[in-house]
């Protein structure tokens, strides 16, 4: 019996067990929910040590004055303890579902359908993570062994959809515990279906608010509009000059540190098949493709650092007219980063540019979403991707692409911590309508990340310590 026969063999008992868990609705950003992402850990934890594992713990995070939600570690040793060690990470809580009355059925009731599995959270990243157990399974019966190749360690935090932030604490704080040679993140998604792809890096980002003042109150517009600064202007202003004529941020220093696209980079990217009225209309319906001049559309969401506005307000916006200077104007902006850019540094220079954009007569006020998240990479190169790609190539049988990922996440936290690189083996779809109402796997999709991650733990142990102890650079240089 090979890997994919015993997948195929256990599949009925899998999907069973993951819809059991995709009942729980462990919604980190929702309090009243947060006794159920305890119980999604216990859960969890549980089925973990039914699958095997000898090391299981649940892992408090926060403090006293801050307190977090659960994490559950586990460990499997190799029996060889010359083996690699392998971190696994992804998240077990799940994104709140409403609007509750755009699902075809209850969010947390799991139903299958044409093959593919309903719920919140069956992609993003219940259906993820559960893979790697099944593969874990199917290694070890293959090889009729019973300990795997490799040292298999697993961290699958409580907090990632809400911003993960007890988790770089959590990560010095368990540093000895977590030591590993290699970070495997299943929580990303391939091309398509027909397409398997794997991740090479995630953007970081920075969100801020900023507020300019004028006058005291509002003003007629009649008796002092043209005598006074008019904040909303100013705001217009301020916005219409974070771009340039060729839609490059205008932020002081903002491109001083992005790493640029290679050659081969460029060339792989080119060679996913996009067809971009597709990609528009996945994308709104939108009209056109926009962005950075000199960059397609692939490498400008993947590889490129951007700056959004996401709202802007202030003066009168209710019904009728109201012919006022406003006091005040506000607006929420955005920057997704790539490596090797800081957060901090770019919040420095957004403060640069606010100061230097703000016109006598207004007082301006930035204010930070936190402290931003870094940009992660992986290279093509890396013995510890190509063992990955060699994985998923055995499993799906054809040829595996690379892409990226446009969102953030705490993986660049991960590997600094860690000091070790990342890995993206996942197998989820843009289609599946993760954080939107019909979130939704693939289940054959799932089978076949169970069939890569079973193969995984064999090509980094034949790469071995001294091969994957190359990739084990500065993750900012990666």
């Amino acid at each position: 019996m090979d890997v994919g026969d015993y997948i195929q063999q256990q599949a009925r008992g899998f999907f069973d067990d993951l819809k059991e868990w995709l009942v729980i609705p462990s919604i980190s950003a929702d309090p009243g929910h947060h006794h159920d992402v305890r119980a999604s850990a216990e859960w969890l934890a549980a089925h973990l040590r039914a699958t095997g594992f000898p090391e299981v713990e649940i892992w408090e995070t926060g403090s006293e004055d801050s307190p977090g939600l659960p994490a559950v570690f586990a460990c499997w040793p190799a029996a060889d303890p010359q083996a690699p060690t392998v971190c696994v990470y992804g998240h077990h809580d799940v994104q709140p579902a409403e609007p509750l009355g755009e699902w075809d059925s209850p969010p947390f009731e799991p139903a299958e359908r044409d093959g593919q599995l309903l719920a919140r959270g069956a992609s993003d990243d219940k259906g993820q993570v559960m893979v790697h157990s099944l593969g874990i399974r199917a290694c070890l019966a293959v090889a009729g062994t019973a300990a795997p190749p490799v040292t298999i360690k697993l961290l699958i935090e409580g907090e990632e959809e809400s911003g993960s932030p007890h988790f770089a604490d959590l990560l010095r704080d368990r540093a000895g515990r977590l030591a590993c040679d290699v970070i495997v993140v299943s929580d990303t998604t391939m091309w398509a279906a027909d397409v398997p792809s794997m991740c090479t890096g995630m953007r970081g980002v920075v969100a801020a608010e900023i507020t300019l003042r004028g006058p005291d109150t509002d003003l007629h517009s009649g008796s002092f509009g043209g005598g006074v600064p008019n904040p909303l202007h100013a705001m217009a202003a301020l916005l219409a000059g974070l771009h340039d004529k060729d839609s490059r941020v205008a932020l002081p220093g903002f491109y001083d540190r992005v790493v640029a696209l290679t050659r081969q980079e460029r060339d792989l990217l080119a060679r996913l098949p996009y067809d971009e009225k597709l990609w528009l209309a996945d994308a709104g319906h939108s009209q056109a493709a926009a962005g950075e001049a000199g960059f397609t559309t692939l490498e400008r969401i993947w590889a490129r650092p951007t700056a959004e506005i996401n709202g802007m307000w202030g003066g009168h916006t209710g019904p009728g007219g109201r012919t006022i200077v406003p006091r005040e104007a506000h607006a929420k902006v955005s920057f997704r980063l790539v490596a090797d850019q800081e957060p901090g540094e770019v919040a420095a220079a957004l403060r640069e540019y606010v100061t230097a954009s703000t016109p006598p007569g207004i007082d301006a006020e930035v204010a930070f979403e936190g402290p931003g998240v870094r940009p992660c990479s992986s290279p093509v190169t890396s013995p510890a991707v190509q063992a990955g790609r060699r994985a998923m190539e055995r499993a799906f049988g054809r040829e595996v692409l690379f892409t990226g990922e446009g969102g953030s996440g705490p993986e660049a936290d991960l590997a600094e911590v860690l000091a070790a690189p990342l890995v993206f083996v996942a197998v989820g779809l843009d289609s599946d309508r993760i954080h939107a109402p019909n979130e939704k796997v693939e289940m054959d999709l799932l089978l076949k990340g169970a069939e890569a991650a079973a193969y995984l733990w064999q090509e980094l142990a034949a790469v071995g310590r001294p091969g994957l102890a190359a990739d084990n650079r500065s993750p900012a240089k990666q």
